[in-house]
């Protein structure tokens, strides 16, 4: 039985904190019960009134097992609340939020805190498979004579570590990393490097337009860390960049034929992003204001050295399901992974031949345009902290449609591994 429409009442996220070389001062649960507990405490229930807790997370640490159930209990919603983790690579956050309303339209819950989280720079290094062998058999020995025996072939080279956070942006089947993968799309669609330099200083000065403006200031809480320090706004941003700058830099995933820079994709990054979304039934128990609607998501594979145009794919299913058109949209936030991966979607939806051969559409859906899309910046000015993108997609979208007097939108980004994912949502204007 069907419960009726799903409404997203409220959200925050933290400021996005750029990785730098040594791990970052918030575990992945720091973050997202620093952005939680503000949406809470602003509600009219308890905190043990929530009927879920779902929480997209990508590399959780090894002491913050199924991550959810951690964050949940932090915030203080007791013992009787169940907390799951999600994890869809680089939607993670956004699989957290499909997850929580499809739970609301079968009428199993009412309200459910979703979102995501992530600390990058806290991801794992970890002993090589030869270094976890040795070390097993040192431990199994049972005399000094064995002990000597296991010493003498330990070897400097098993001390060679595994970066786990290299591995994970590295698909494990065409061994490419996400950046190897921009670079076919940017082949396969003629994307130049000036173009991607272009949108990567736009998408800075749109997310430094936004802060100053104050548009960010009902989506970005204020964090605090224990050496009295705090932040309130993306540290990866780059306001005093240009092109000249963005231009002497080097190619990183193709050094010698490349175009894809640091400063054309997105950054390593701490942060999260959590929203209470609820029924039509508790919006009207609890009196509650709303942010916007959830209306209807999708999700899509793609060929996983292409995972870059999983957005087109899910976008367009979606749109046609709804019998939508681009222009029917008000605004589209896409994730920005790479410049490169970005000005690809935008060229295969205009493309005839790719909505022939690829979507299986009579027409292409049509790009959309430019001053819709990302129009406050996206990760490459604030980062793509993996766990957490796709709940900030979602949040900042229907944040800006309010701001904008209403309408629709729609949240999507490429997934690691060769998928897309978009949802469809709707705002009011603010009252």
């Amino acid at each position: 039985m069907s419960a009726g429409k799903v409404y997203i009442v409220d959200g925050a996220r933290t400021p996005f904190l750029k990785a730098r070389t040594e791990p970052g001062p918030f575990s992945a649960s720091d973050l997202a019960v620093a952005c939680a507990r503000p949406v809470l405490a602003r509600q009219p229930f308890k905190a043990s009134q929530i009927d879920e807790v779902i929480v997209g997370c990508v590399i959780p640490a090894a002491d913050e097992a199924n991550i959810a159930r951690l964050i949940a209990l932090r915030l203080g919603c007791g013992k009787r609340v169940p907390a799951h983790t999600v994890q869809r690579n680089c939607a993670s956050g956004l699989q957290a939020v499909a997850t929580a309303a499809e739970r609301i339209v079968l009428g199993r819950a009412h309200l459910v805190l979703a979102g995501g989280t992530e600390a990058m720079s806290r991801a794992p290094i970890q002993w090589n498979n030869a270094m976890s062998g040795w070390l097993g058999k040192m431990l199994r020995t049972r005399n000094p004579w064995q002990r000597m025996q296991a010493l003498v072939r330990f070897r400097p080279a098993l001390l060679k570590p595994v970066y786990s956070l290299l591995l994970g942006l590295t698909d494990p089947l065409v061994k490419l990393s996400m950046g190897q993968t921009a670079e076919i799309v940017a082949h396969r669609f003629g994307i130049s490097r000036e173009s991607q330099d272009v949108y990567a200083l736009n998408s800075h000065q749109r997310l430094a337009a936004a802060f100053d403006g104050g548009a960010m200031n009902t989506e970005v809480e204020t964090l605090y860390d224990t050496r009295e320090n705090f932040y309130t706004e993306d540290t990866g941003l780059r306001r005093d960049t240009d092109l000249d700058q963005l231009a002497k830099l080097r190619p990183v995933f193709d050094r010698k034929y490349g175009q894809v820079t640091s400063g054309n994709s997105s950054q390593v990054t701490d942060g999260a992003a959590m929203l209470l979304l609820a029924s039509e039934a508790a919006v009207k128990e609890h009196e509650l204001s709303v942010l916007g609607e959830w209306v209807d998501h999708e999700w899509a594979g793609v060929d996983p050295s292409q995972m870059g145009l999983g957005p087109v794919h899910a976008t367009a299913r979606l749109l046609a399901r709804r019998q939508m058109k681009m222009r029917d949209l008000q605004q589209m936030e896409l994730n920005e992974a790479f410049a490169a991966q970005v000005l690809a979607c935008q060229a295969a939806w205009d493309s005839a031949q790719y909505a022939r051969e690829e979507l299986g559409l009579d027409a292409p859906p049509g790009a959309m345009d430019p001053e819709r899309l990302n129009p406050e910046g996206g990760a490459i000015a604030n980062g793509h902290p993996v766990g957490a993108s796709g709940a900030r997609l979602v949040l900042h979208l229907l944040q800006a449609l309010q701001r904008q007097g209403g309408g629709q939108g729609v949240a999507t980004l490429c997934i690691g591994g060769g998928q897309g994912g978009a949802m469809l949502l709707r705002a009011e204007g603010a009252t």
